[in-house]
């Protein structure tokens, strides 16, 4: 494939020393990362390739030529059909690759976190122009390939080391996380909620307190409940992790995993359930409040675009509901009108800055940096402790 020389010779001039932290970061307000392994984790300090500073823009990667052909590879830790983080992903690669007749897209799916290396650089030998991976646990084997291979362009969801051919990307989350909650602390009858959590790292920590903020801003007496599972799609030990919070007489299920295990759990309890990841309704029924779900193609389009025109930049992005890459699957049929108006106008606040999910608590005015990748305990309404 014939490739504009421009953005190649770009890249070897910046040269391969250049990193930037978490800087480049926009944002209303706070969110993103995960350890990720499925969503990506954030994770620690910004070694390993990152500055770890806090501002500051990118000075790698761009240039002012452009391919008349851009290939792009996706790399996902389950299988697009789990219905959860692969396939939220995968439905934002369907957006890009049906809206450009210009781009070529493939995905390897599957790939636990100590395959990456072997798959990030096979698809680099392939001689694709960018290449997406989707777990926290690619960040570093993507480090390592990127280095290797200064022409190709890389992107890593949720982590925080960049290089100059390799961006870094994940989304304000705690957003949608503390709307559901709002909705969560007006159904609730035993004011004790319930929350599936996949693994103890920032992303997840911040999931639990968004959420557990949001009920508590419209229902003081609320607490959270959470048994870890230590998995991203593991169905078995999610439902036996919700079960056990249902038999803790939990009335209302949260989760961050992959699989809908937890709320099929809920709805056999006959207690609400939000989701995650993907619209998970049809396993609820009546039991369904909504789910936190990506809208991954409003980071995928203007990227791949930005390599067809040679002017991608290596960045650390990080966006949230202004940028509509995170929002709310359609309510439930038993959600009452009122308590929808309600988060809509939270959803209002949030956006418009009026409404800052951190307010009051120890996490209040944190740098986003210390948002992202730092926060390791629960607000006080979370019962216990964040394992280590």
């Amino acid at each position: 494939m014939k490739r504009n020389i421009s953005r190649r010779d770009v890249i070897r001039v910046v040269g391969a020393g250049s990193m930037i932290g978490l800087a480049g970061c926009g944002g209303d307000g706070g969110d993103g990362g995960g350890s990720g392994g499925s969503d990506g984790s954030d994770g620690s300090d910004g070694s390993d390739g990152s500055d770890g500073s806090d501002g500051g823009g990118s000075d790698g990667g761009s240039s002012d030529g452009g391919d008349d052909t851009v290939r792009a590879a996706w790399v996902y830790v389950s299988e697009v059909g789990d219905l959860g983080w692969s396939w939220a992903h995968d439905q934002g690669r369907l957006a890009v690759d049906e809206q450009f007749d210009w781009l070529e897209t493939e995905f390897v799916e599957s790939v636990p976190g100590d395959e990456g290396e072997r798959v990030i650089r096979n698809l680099a030998n392939e001689e694709f122009d960018i290449i997406f991976g989707t777990t926290f646990e690619y960040m570093d084997p993507m480090a390592k390939v990127a280095e290797d291979f200064p022409e190709t362009l890389f992107e890593h969801c949720s982590g925080f080391v960049t290089r100059e051919n390799m961006g870094r990307y994940f989304g304000r989350m705690y957003q949608a996380r503390y709307m559901a909650g709002v909705a969560a602390g007006r159904l609730t009858e035993t004011n004790t909620m319930g929350y599936v959590a996949a693994f103890p790292i920032p992303e997840v920590v911040r999931g639990i307190n968004a959420f557990t903020l949001g009920a508590a801003s419209v229902n003081e007496d609320v607490t959270t409940k959470v048994r870890w599972t230590n998995t991203w799609f593991d169905p078995p030990t999610e439902q036996e992790a919700a079960n056990a919070l249902i038999d803790e007489g939990v009335d209302v299920m949260a989760q961050h995993q992959d699989s809908p295990a937890a709320v099929r759990a809920a709805a056999n309890a006959d207690i609400w359930a939000t989701g995650y990841d993907a619209p998970m309704g049809e396993f609820a029924g009546d039991n369904y409040i909504t789910s936190p779900i990506w809208n991954w193609e409003v980071f995928y389009e203007p990227t791949v675009q930005s390599v067809k025109d040679g002017t991608w930049e290596s960045d650390a992005y990080w966006e949230g509901l202004n940028e509509g890459i995170v929002g709310l699957s359609e309510w439930g049929p038993e959600v009452p009108s009122d308590v929808q108006d309600e988060v809509a106008s939270v959803r209002d606040g949030i956006a418009s800055g009026d409404v800052d999910v951190w307010a009051g608590t120890p996490f209040e005015g944190e740098s986003d940096k210390f948002l992202f990748q730092e926060m390791g305990s629960y607000v006080e309404e979370v019962e216990g402790e964040v394992p280590n």
